[in-house]
């Protein structure tokens, strides 16, 4: 694998081909968000089935949205990879906006690296989709999210997701790119949290999803926020995050009620007043991180602080907010669930270290996001 030189010429120098792929990347690009959107949308359904109607199938509608998102995003990719690939063949600049342009399969693709590591992640899905569909047919019946299918499942989703923030984050001068973080990001807030399922069977000191919420979420706003590097960018995202929980908040437990009856599938019992399972772990209280956030970067902006140092007090104080008020969350949105003052304790000490270590990642990959831009 080599990376390809950036072209010099520009997309209005090499004429109206180039202007066209410009176009067809930014298309790409939103296409690519909106597969990730639909399987973000597909999980949240088929936990909330796992939780209100039982064990499922391979063969559901949740498994079919699933899948789908992926399929949007890797045909979405293949097809800029592709476009990418006639452009460099044909001697001509390679305007995608989807990050470096890399050499791959023995230089016979030339792959923009958002839309290699999305299409790579789409692929994995479908391949481990396969597993997925043996397990079943080898145990039946699937009630448990941390089975070495669904684990390979989580992290592929992961890797396209990244993807998307990679592509977004190349042309992030552009209005639709920095609306795009903007949304990507909230999105893998979300699901970055959920692969931590695989360490359930671990004997930590809290429960592995939460330790995820309190290192991912900080992270991915720390990220977000400074990709963007304007007044009120953690607050957008921090907003969209509560949209995006809003609408599952709604969606999810109608889907799981409507498709029940339409399959003529009863409802567990004692369902009443249990918050929607996928939205409940999204931390609300992120508006209240995004608030320290940006006081933190108008310092560093304004008063000369030193930025790597900030961006380390940043993630200490989100991961610190974060630790305080999402055993806070539980115990406002499961009203039999109630966290017991020593896990509150536990909780909060672990997000000084988490946050430190999300402070860390988020300025590392904040700086390693402009080296795959294109000149």
């Amino acid at each position: 694998m080599s990376t390809s030189a950036p072209p010099d010429a520009t997309a209005a120098d090499a004429g109206p081909a180039a202007s066209d792929n410009g176009i067809a990347a930014r298309i790409g690009a939103w296409v690519v968000l909106v597969g990730t959107a639909v399987t973000l949308v597909g999980l949240s359904w088929d936990i909330q089935w796992h939780d209100e109607v039982g064990p499922d199938t391979f063969f559901t509608l949740p498994h079919l949205l699933l899948y789908s998102g992926s399929a949007i995003s890797g045909f979405a990719s293949l097809a800029m990879v592709l476009i990418a690939t006639a452009a460099q063949r044909a001697g001509r600049p390679v305007p995608i906006l989807g990050g470096t342009p890399i050499r791959v399969f023995g230089s016979n693709l030339t792959a923009p690296l958002g839309y290699m590591i999305a299409g790579a992640g789409a692929a994995l899905f479908l391949l481990y989709g396969l597993l997925d569909l043996e397990w079943h047919s080898i145990y039946g019946f699937d009630a448990v999210l941390n089975t070495p299918s669904h684990v390979a499942l989580f992290l592929s989703i992961s890797l396209t997701m990244i993807g998307s923030i990679i592509v977004f984050a190349a042309h992030r001068d552009h209005r639709s790119g920095r609306i795009g973080i903007v949304l990507a990001i909230p999105i893998l807030i979300t699901f970055a949290p959920i692969t931590t399922n695989a360490l359930n069977n671990l004997d930590l000191p809290a429960d592995p999803t939460i330790l995820g919420i309190v290192l991912f979420g900080p992270m991915l706003l720390i990220l977000g926020a400074a990709l963007l590097a304007r007044a009120g960018a953690a607050i957008a995202i921090a907003v969209a995050l509560g949209a995006m929980q809003a609408m599952l908040w709604w969606f999810s437990p109608w889907a799981a009620h409507t498709y029940a009856s339409a399959i003529g599938l009863p409802l567990r019992d004692g369902l009443t007043g249990r918050a929607p399972a996928l939205p409940a772990m999204m931390p609300m209280f992120l508006i209240v991180a995004a608030a320290a956030v940006e006081a933190l970067f108008w310092l560093a902006h304004n008063r000369g602080f030193d930025a790597r140092k900030i961006v380390l007090a940043a993630g200490v104080v989100t991961g610190v907010i974060v630790g305080v008020t999402f055993p806070l969350q539980l115990d406002l949105t499961h009203a039999t669930r109630h966290i017991a003052f020593g896990d509150i304790v536990t909780i909060t000490l672990l997000g000084i270290p988490l946050g430190l270590l999300a402070g860390f990642l988020g300025g590392r990959f904040t700086t390693m996001l402009p080296a795959v831009r294109e000149a």
